[in-house]
Protein backbone atom coordinates (compact mmCIF):
# COMPACT_ATOMS: atom_id res chain seq x y z
CA UNK A 1 0.00 0.00 0.00
CA UNK A 2 2.93 2.32 0.63
CA UNK A 3 3.86 2.17 -3.07
CA UNK A 4 0.30 3.05 -4.09
CA UNK A 5 0.18 6.01 -1.72
CA UNK A 6 3.57 7.19 -2.92
CA UNK A 7 2.25 7.08 -6.50
CA UNK A 8 -0.82 9.09 -5.44
CA UNK A 9 1.45 11.63 -3.74
CA UNK A 10 3.36 12.13 -6.99
CA UNK A 11 0.07 12.86 -8.79
CA UNK A 12 -0.87 15.34 -6.07
CA UNK A 13 2.45 17.08 -6.57
CA UNK A 14 1.84 17.32 -10.31
CA UNK A 15 -1.65 18.74 -9.78
CA UNK A 16 -0.51 21.29 -7.18
CA UNK A 17 2.63 22.28 -9.15
CA UNK A 18 4.47 22.21 -5.83
CA UNK A 19 6.90 19.97 -4.02
CA UNK A 20 4.81 17.32 -2.27
CA UNK A 21 6.47 14.18 -0.96
CA UNK A 22 5.16 11.10 0.81
CA UNK A 23 5.92 11.14 4.52
CA UNK A 24 3.74 8.47 6.18
CA UNK A 25 0.27 6.97 6.27
CA UNK A 26 -2.09 5.26 8.64
CA UNK A 27 -5.22 3.19 7.95
CA UNK A 28 -8.60 4.58 8.95
CA UNK A 29 -11.52 2.33 9.77
CA UNK A 30 -15.32 2.53 9.59
CA UNK A 31 -16.29 1.86 5.96
CA UNK A 32 -17.24 -1.45 4.32
CA UNK A 33 -16.43 -0.73 0.69
CA UNK A 34 -13.09 1.07 0.41
CA UNK A 35 -9.74 1.09 2.12
CA UNK A 36 -9.21 4.48 3.73
CA UNK A 37 -6.01 6.18 4.84
CA UNK A 38 -4.68 9.36 6.35
CA UNK A 39 -1.80 10.43 4.09
CA UNK A 40 0.84 12.70 5.58
CA UNK A 41 2.98 14.63 3.12
CA UNK A 42 5.78 17.14 3.36
CA UNK A 43 4.97 20.38 1.64
CA UNK A 44 1.22 19.94 1.32
CA UNK A 45 -0.12 18.63 4.63
CA UNK A 46 -2.58 15.79 5.23
CA UNK A 47 -5.15 14.12 2.95
CA UNK A 48 -7.95 11.60 3.30
CA UNK A 49 -7.51 8.81 0.73
CA UNK A 50 -9.98 6.17 -0.46
CA UNK A 51 -8.66 3.22 -2.47
CA UNK A 52 -10.45 0.44 -4.32
CA UNK A 53 -10.00 -1.81 -7.32
CA UNK A 54 -9.16 -0.12 -10.61
CA UNK A 55 -12.61 -0.81 -12.09
CA UNK A 56 -14.17 1.28 -9.32
CA UNK A 57 -12.77 4.55 -10.68
CA UNK A 58 -16.15 5.71 -11.99
CA UNK A 59 -17.57 5.31 -8.47
CA UNK A 60 -14.93 7.70 -7.13
CA UNK A 61 -15.44 10.14 -10.01
CA UNK A 62 -19.17 10.21 -9.27
CA UNK A 63 -18.50 10.79 -5.58
CA UNK A 64 -16.18 13.69 -6.36
CA UNK A 65 -18.83 15.20 -8.66
CA UNK A 66 -21.44 14.82 -5.92
CA UNK A 67 -19.26 16.56 -3.34
CA UNK A 68 -18.65 19.42 -5.79
CA UNK A 69 -22.42 19.72 -6.32
CA UNK A 70 -23.14 19.83 -2.60
CA UNK A 71 -20.29 22.27 -2.03
CA UNK A 72 -21.63 24.51 -4.79
CA UNK A 73 -25.02 24.73 -2.99
CA UNK A 74 -23.26 26.73 -0.23
CA UNK A 75 -25.55 25.17 2.35
CA UNK A 76 -23.57 22.58 4.32
CA UNK A 77 -19.92 21.59 4.74
CA UNK A 78 -18.55 18.60 2.80
CA UNK A 79 -14.96 17.38 2.36
CA UNK A 80 -13.48 19.17 -0.62
CA UNK A 81 -12.64 16.69 -3.41
CA UNK A 82 -9.06 17.15 -4.59
CA UNK A 83 -8.17 14.38 -7.03
CA UNK A 84 -9.45 11.06 -8.38
CA UNK A 85 -7.61 8.69 -10.66
CA UNK A 86 -5.65 5.47 -10.94
CA UNK A 87 -2.30 4.55 -9.40
CA UNK A 88 -0.45 1.25 -9.03
CA UNK A 89 -3.43 -0.75 -10.47
CA UNK A 90 -5.87 0.83 -8.00
CA UNK A 91 -8.53 3.55 -8.20
CA UNK A 92 -8.35 6.34 -5.64
CA UNK A 93 -10.09 9.46 -4.39
CA UNK A 94 -8.29 12.20 -2.49
CA UNK A 95 -10.31 14.45 -0.18
CA UNK A 96 -9.33 17.18 2.24
CA UNK A 97 -8.61 15.76 5.67
CA UNK A 98 -10.87 17.17 8.39
CA UNK A 99 -10.49 16.48 12.10
CA UNK A 100 -13.83 15.31 13.51
CA UNK A 101 -15.44 15.32 16.92
CA UNK A 102 -18.73 14.09 18.40
CA UNK A 103 -21.86 16.09 17.72
CA UNK A 104 -23.55 18.18 20.39
CA UNK A 105 -27.06 19.62 20.58
CA UNK A 106 -26.02 22.81 18.81
CA UNK A 107 -24.44 20.96 15.86
CA UNK A 108 -27.46 18.63 15.62
CA UNK A 109 -29.78 21.63 15.31
CA UNK A 110 -27.46 23.30 12.80
CA UNK A 111 -27.47 20.10 10.74
CA UNK A 112 -31.26 20.30 10.54
CA UNK A 113 -31.23 23.92 9.39
CA UNK A 114 -28.42 23.36 6.87
CA UNK A 115 -29.93 20.19 5.41
CA UNK A 116 -33.16 22.11 4.90
CA UNK A 117 -31.17 24.80 3.08
CA UNK A 118 -29.53 22.19 0.85
CA UNK A 119 -32.94 20.75 0.01
CA UNK A 120 -34.00 24.18 -1.30
CA UNK A 121 -31.46 23.73 -4.11
CA UNK A 122 -33.55 22.29 -6.93
CA UNK A 123 -33.57 21.47 -10.63
CA UNK A 124 -36.38 20.89 -13.13
CA UNK A 125 -36.17 17.08 -13.42
CA UNK A 126 -35.74 14.18 -11.03
CA UNK A 127 -32.46 12.28 -11.24
CA UNK A 128 -28.99 13.53 -12.06
CA UNK A 129 -26.72 13.98 -15.06
CA UNK A 130 -24.88 10.74 -14.24
CA UNK A 131 -25.42 7.41 -12.51
CA UNK A 132 -23.58 6.66 -9.28
CA UNK A 133 -23.70 4.09 -6.49
CA UNK A 134 -25.59 3.49 -3.26
CA UNK A 135 -23.01 1.64 -1.22
CA UNK A 136 -21.47 -0.46 -3.98
CA UNK A 137 -24.80 -1.01 -5.78
CA UNK A 138 -25.38 0.87 -9.05
CA UNK A 139 -27.82 3.76 -8.63
CA UNK A 140 -29.63 4.74 -11.80
CA UNK A 141 -30.33 8.45 -12.18
CA UNK A 142 -31.94 8.80 -15.61
CA UNK A 143 -33.91 12.05 -15.68
CA UNK A 144 -37.71 11.96 -15.34
CA UNK A 145 -40.32 14.71 -15.30
CA UNK A 146 -42.57 12.92 -12.81
CA UNK A 147 -41.50 11.80 -9.36
CA UNK A 148 -43.64 8.66 -9.23
CA UNK A 149 -42.10 7.42 -12.48
CA UNK A 150 -38.59 8.09 -11.24
CA UNK A 151 -39.18 6.20 -8.00
CA UNK A 152 -40.87 3.33 -9.82
CA UNK A 153 -38.42 2.92 -12.73
CA UNK A 154 -35.08 3.90 -11.24
CA UNK A 155 -35.34 3.02 -7.56
CA UNK A 156 -37.72 0.17 -6.67
CA UNK A 157 -37.77 -1.74 -9.99
CA UNK A 158 -33.98 -2.20 -10.28
CA UNK A 159 -33.66 -3.28 -6.64
CA UNK A 160 -36.43 -5.86 -7.08
CA UNK A 161 -34.70 -7.16 -10.21
CA UNK A 162 -31.38 -7.54 -8.42
CA UNK A 163 -33.10 -9.13 -5.41
CA UNK A 164 -34.61 -11.79 -7.67
CA UNK A 165 -31.19 -12.45 -9.18
CA UNK A 166 -29.75 -12.75 -5.67
CA UNK A 167 -32.27 -15.46 -4.78
CA UNK A 168 -34.86 -13.48 -2.85
CA UNK A 169 -37.96 -15.46 -1.84
CA UNK A 170 -40.52 -15.75 -4.61
CA UNK A 171 -43.15 -14.23 -2.32
CA UNK A 172 -41.06 -11.07 -1.88
CA UNK A 173 -40.62 -10.67 -5.63
CA UNK A 174 -44.30 -11.27 -6.42
CA UNK A 175 -45.49 -8.83 -3.77
CA UNK A 176 -42.86 -6.34 -4.89
CA UNK A 177 -44.13 -6.46 -8.46
CA UNK A 178 -47.66 -5.87 -7.22
CA UNK A 179 -46.50 -2.85 -5.24
CA UNK A 180 -44.55 -1.61 -8.26
CA UNK A 181 -47.74 -1.62 -10.34
CA UNK A 182 -49.58 0.33 -7.65
CA UNK A 183 -46.81 2.85 -7.05
CA UNK A 184 -48.08 5.61 -9.40
CA UNK A 185 -51.42 5.60 -7.58
CA UNK A 186 -49.75 5.59 -4.17
CA UNK A 187 -47.82 8.75 -5.04
CA UNK A 188 -50.68 10.34 -6.97
CA UNK A 189 -51.10 13.99 -6.09
CA UNK A 190 -47.68 14.20 -4.45
CA UNK A 191 -45.66 16.61 -6.56
CA UNK A 192 -42.44 17.44 -4.71
CA UNK A 193 -39.69 19.67 -6.02
CA UNK A 194 -36.59 17.92 -7.38
CA UNK A 195 -34.36 18.76 -4.41
CA UNK A 196 -30.63 18.22 -4.01
CA UNK A 197 -30.30 15.08 -1.87
CA UNK A 198 -27.48 13.42 0.01
CA UNK A 199 -29.11 10.12 -0.94
CA UNK A 200 -27.57 7.90 1.77
CA UNK A 201 -28.23 9.88 4.92
CA UNK A 202 -27.74 7.51 7.83
CA UNK A 203 -26.01 8.37 11.09
CA UNK A 204 -22.61 7.14 9.90
CA UNK A 205 -22.46 9.65 7.04
CA UNK A 206 -22.33 12.85 9.04
CA UNK A 207 -20.19 14.24 11.80
CA UNK A 208 -18.89 17.59 13.01
CA UNK A 209 -15.64 19.46 12.64
CA UNK A 210 -13.54 20.45 15.63
CA UNK A 211 -15.40 23.79 15.53
CA UNK A 212 -18.81 22.04 15.76
CA UNK A 213 -19.74 22.57 12.11
CA UNK A 214 -21.89 19.76 10.62
CA UNK A 215 -20.16 17.75 7.89
CA UNK A 216 -21.79 15.42 5.33
CA UNK A 217 -19.82 12.81 3.38
CA UNK A 218 -20.21 9.57 1.35
CA UNK A 219 -23.15 10.90 -0.72
CA UNK A 220 -25.30 8.95 -3.17
CA UNK A 221 -26.50 12.20 -4.69
CA UNK A 222 -29.46 12.83 -6.99
CA UNK A 223 -32.35 15.29 -7.20
CA UNK A 224 -35.60 13.98 -5.78
CA UNK A 225 -38.20 14.25 -3.04
CA UNK A 226 -36.50 15.72 0.04
CA UNK A 227 -38.60 13.36 2.17
CA UNK A 228 -36.37 10.46 1.07
CA UNK A 229 -33.41 11.94 2.95
CA UNK A 230 -35.52 12.45 6.06
CA UNK A 231 -36.99 8.96 5.79
CA UNK A 232 -33.56 7.37 5.77
CA UNK A 233 -32.54 9.25 8.89
CA UNK A 234 -35.35 7.37 10.63
CA UNK A 235 -34.50 3.94 9.20
CA UNK A 236 -31.40 3.23 11.28
CA UNK A 237 -31.67 6.02 13.87
CA UNK A 238 -28.84 8.24 15.06
CA UNK A 239 -30.58 11.61 14.65
CA UNK A 240 -31.97 13.56 17.58
CA UNK A 241 -35.31 15.27 18.00
CA UNK A 242 -33.39 18.56 18.00
CA UNK A 243 -32.32 17.79 14.41
CA UNK A 244 -35.90 17.11 13.29
CA UNK A 245 -37.28 20.16 15.09
CA UNK A 246 -34.68 22.40 13.44
CA UNK A 247 -35.36 20.93 10.00
CA UNK A 248 -39.13 21.44 10.32
CA UNK A 249 -38.61 24.94 11.63
CA UNK A 250 -36.66 25.78 8.45
CA UNK A 251 -38.63 23.71 5.95
CA UNK A 252 -41.77 21.99 7.31
CA UNK A 253 -42.54 18.54 5.91
CA UNK A 254 -45.71 18.07 3.88
CA UNK A 255 -48.80 16.19 4.97
CA UNK A 256 -48.58 12.49 4.16
CA UNK A 257 -44.87 12.09 4.89
CA UNK A 258 -45.56 9.48 7.57
CA UNK A 259 -47.26 7.29 4.95
CA UNK A 260 -44.65 7.80 2.22
CA UNK A 261 -41.53 7.22 4.32
CA UNK A 262 -41.93 3.42 4.42
CA UNK A 263 -42.14 3.35 0.62
CA UNK A 264 -38.97 5.41 0.45
CA UNK A 265 -37.13 3.26 2.99
CA UNK A 266 -38.05 0.11 1.10
CA UNK A 267 -35.42 1.18 -1.43
CA UNK A 268 -32.66 1.13 1.18
CA UNK A 269 -33.88 -2.11 2.77
CA UNK A 270 -33.90 -3.88 -0.59
CA UNK A 271 -30.45 -2.47 -1.26
CA UNK A 272 -29.19 -3.85 2.05
CA UNK A 273 -30.56 -7.25 1.08
CA UNK A 274 -28.76 -7.02 -2.25
CA UNK A 275 -25.53 -6.03 -0.49
CA UNK A 276 -25.64 -8.20 2.62
CA UNK A 277 -28.51 -10.71 2.32
CA UNK A 278 -29.74 -12.19 5.57
CA UNK A 279 -32.68 -10.76 7.49
CA UNK A 280 -32.98 -7.72 5.22
CA UNK A 281 -35.04 -9.87 2.84
CA UNK A 282 -37.61 -10.61 5.54
CA UNK A 283 -37.62 -6.97 6.58
CA UNK A 284 -38.24 -5.86 2.98
CA UNK A 285 -41.10 -8.33 2.58
CA UNK A 286 -42.68 -7.15 5.82
CA UNK A 287 -42.47 -3.55 4.59
CA UNK A 288 -44.13 -4.54 1.32
CA UNK A 289 -46.87 -6.41 3.21
CA UNK A 290 -47.51 -3.26 5.26
CA UNK A 291 -47.62 -1.08 2.15
CA UNK A 292 -49.96 -3.44 0.33
CA UNK A 293 -52.14 -3.77 3.41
Amino acid sequence: MRATLQAITRQLAQQAHSKTEYQSHQPLYGGDINQSFLLNTTGNGRFFIKINQAQRLSMFEAEAAALYEMEHSKSIRVPHPILSGSADKSAFLVLEYIELKNANTASEALLGHQLAAMHRTTQQQFGWHRDNTIGSTPQLNALENHWHLFWQRHRIAPQLHWAAERGAPKSLCQKGEKLLDQLPQRLEGHTPAAALLHGDLWGGNWSTTQQGEPLLYDPALYYGDRETDLAMTELFGGFSQRFYAAYNESYPLQEGYAQRKKLYNLYHTLNHFNLFGGSYGRQAEQMIDHLLG
